[in-house]
């Protein structure tokens, strides 16, 4: 029963919409779509970029957004640097040094400086000139170097950071709500998809807004007009239009809309209505009063997206047309013959089988069968009870401490198997100590998911440094500044909104146990 939980059938209808959005393109459309709004100014570009992976990220998986965002920001990149070879001043005359050297006769040293070369377009250049415009070009180079630098961290950040706002979003935000419904059945389903998002959502928008402008002070500087492109010249702003006009090529190759990608995105709005709207907490949900058995409802977020992901399996991916056109075609007598053709289906299990990450399904599992037994042999509450000593210590302290070791444990191991290993010891320990154990567990799930530092931390720092243009110690320079950030983000938000939200000021009645007897 372990492997076919609620949080399970979650994951893998969650999984199932992502699927669908992949492959109908949605996703790249509206990834084209706001860079056409943002622009591309450097600063506004690296926002864009952020922006979009963020979001996307919410909904499917961290890998395949930045698989699908990093191509995008190289070829707008490589496209900045072709277009900058050509508007700047060191193309043209740096093109013909070379030839110049080959035409010219080897100088005396003594006079070697004061030489001029005679290049084959009638230019003369002094050998001073020349390694100005040597280290001109060199500039320039690094410069494009550190900028596809800072586009490729945004990116894989980005899509790491876009995960905490949804409980879907990325595995640790499933194995919390999961542990919580096996370590404290009685929980009253405190967390749902509503109210993780109330509290995870801003802590995401001010966590990206902090990364935002640590990555362009480290990787535009401290220039904020030149930043957000104010006062360029024309090369700039050439270099820009050109830049502007591949994504707009991009997008022109998507062309219209089509019936596929409008019905997968008017299902995926009703799903994210019917989320929000299931059990808000502030008032009575549709789910409520309506499907409810023995005074509790029977209807979870796990339900409402298997739903919507089985009429995914039933509705056609292109309007039935035939119906009346063949109709207006075909003689009287040929009626009984005419042969309709099937329309295949927004998904089909073929596709759904081939990009499902199975080993990720079983791996969630796994997770919940070792906290259930834990839990059952006792293991847990052992551990916890070795923890009691942290009662001396402020509960801030407490969780702060938490974070720090849980975002450092995650930069080795995989953010599943660290949230898997740690959140049942932090139950038993919260509840040795009369602690609500959501103000542990919250934000050392959230810290789970800031693994900045090594390329192997996560796939989505692994698929930017792929491309080579990227040190271990970039990663880790900007990654170390970003894990600080996070967890300071995460106390704020734990320790602000977080606590009206979850009802953190007092030790709550379901994670009453025999430990927690003294507690009252």
């Amino acid at each position: 029963m372990e492997y076919l939980k609620d949080t399970n059938m979650l994951f893998i209808g969650g999984l199932m919409v992502a699927i669908a959005v992949e492959h109908w393109n949605l996703h790249k459309r509206i990834a084209l779509r706001v860079l056409l709004i943002v622009g591309v100014r450097p600063a506004l570009l690296i926002m864009g970029f952020m922006s979009v992976t963020a979001f996307l990220s919410m909904w499917i998986s961290n890998t395949a957004t930045t698989a699908m965002m990093i191509p995008i920001a190289q070829a707008v990149l490589q496209q900045l640097h072709k277009s900058e070879q050509e508007t700047s001043p060191v193309g043209p005359v740096a093109g013909s040094i070379n030839k110049a050297f080959e035409l010219q006769e080897v100088p005396d040293k003594s006079d070697a400086s004061q030489e001029t070369q005679k290049q084959d377009n009638g230019h003369v250049l002094t050998v001073e000139e020349e390694e100005k415009l040597k280290d001109l070009k060199q500039l320039e180079e690094e410069k494009h170097l550190t900028f596809c630098k800072g586009m490729s961290l945004s990116v894989c950040y980005a899509a790491s950071i876009g995960g905490i706002a949804t409980l879907t979003g990325t595995t640790p935000n499933l194995v919390m709500k999961g542990q919580m419904d096996e370590l404290f059945p009685g929980n009253n389903n405190v967390v749902n998809f509503a109210s993780w998002f109330m509290f995870a959502f801003p802590t995401m928008i001010l966590l990206l807004a902090l990364s935002w402008i640590w990555l362009q002070i480290m990787f535009l500087g401290f220039d904020f007009r030149k930043n957000f492109g104010c006062g360029a010249n024309a090369s700039m702003k050439a270099k820009q239009k050109m830049a502007y006009r591949v994504i707009k090529d991009e997008h022109k190759k998507l062309g219209p809309m089509r019936f596929s990608e409008i019905a997968v995105t008017v299902l995926f709005l009703l799903l994210v209505v019917l989320w929000f709207t299931r059990d808000p907490g502030f008032m009575p949900g549709w789910a409520t009063n309506v499907f409810n058995k023995n005074g509790e409802s029977y209807v979870t977020d796990a339900t409402v997206v298997i739903f919507i992901s089985l009429l995914m399996f039933l509705i056609p991916s292109e309007i039935p047309t035939y119906l009346w056109h063949n109709r207006a075609q075909q003689a009287p007598q040929q009626d009984s013959t005419r042969q309709i053709p099937v329309l295949p289906a927004l998904l089909d299990w073929k596709t759904v089988n081939q990009k499902m990450p199975w080993n990720i399904v079983i791996l969630l599992g796994g997770g919940f069968a070792l906290a259930k037994g834990s839990e059952e042999s006792g293991l847990s509450v052992w551990l916890g009870s070795k923890l009691t000593p942290l009662q001396n210590i402020p509960s801030p302290a407490i969780a702060l401490l938490l974070c720090l070791l849980v975002a450092t444990f995650t930069e080795c191991t995989s953010n599943v198997a660290t949230t898997t290993l740690f959140l049942p010891i932090l139950a038993s320990m919260a509840q040795a100590i009369c602690l609500n154990p959501l103000y542990v567990m919250l934000p050392c799930t959230l810290s789970a998911s800031l693994a900045f530092m090594l390329p192997v931390a996560t796939p989505p720092n692994a698929i930017a440094f792929s491309y080579g243009q990227l040190k271990v110690i970039d990663m880790a320079k900007a990654g170390s500044v970003l894990n600080i950030l996070g967890v300071l983000t995460i106390m704020l938000a734990i320790n602000t909104w977080g606590y009206p939200l979850f009802n953190l000021n007092k030790f709550p009645v379901w994670a009453n146990s025999t430990s927690a007897a003294s507690c009252y």
